[in-house]
């Protein structure tokens, strides 16, 4: 069965980096399209962080982040990647990854990780 999977998160001092992980797998995949991050602290709305395309040609940041925040991705194994630099206490949430997956007969489906929780603090 399809899933995504987050990986890398963890407390870091405020100025510190992390670097995430977002994989898809088990099951068909024919192509990814748009995988995103995206974030929720407590009490608030989830967040726009970053989404990248498959080519990596268009790039969207949220202004909280833009400056600090890097997204990429390695197609050939289905993963995505945010490296996180200058984190402040303000970015502590859980962090969230889509993917935007084309699988089996081609059917089209937004899949969600669980979450990887990134504090920062000192």
């Amino acid at each position: 069965q399809l899933q995504v999977v987050e990986s890398g998160g963890g407390s870091v001092q405020p100025g510190g980096s992390l670097r995430l992980a977002c994989t898809a797998s088990g099951g068909y995949i024919f192509r990814i399209n748009v995988m995103g991050w995206y974030r929720r602290a407590p009490g608030k709305e989830r967040e726009l962080v970053a989404t990248i395309t498959r080519s990596g040609s268009e790039i969207i940041y949220g202004d909280s982040v833009k400056g600090r925040f890097t997204i990429s991705r390695d197609n050939t194994i289905n993963t995505a990647y945010l490296q996180m630099t200058g984190l402040k206490p303000d970015d502590t949430a859980v962090y969230y990854c889509s993917a935007d997956i084309i699988g089996t007969g081609y059917s089209r489906d937004t899949y969600w990780g669980r979450g990887t929780q990134v504090t920062v603090s000192s």
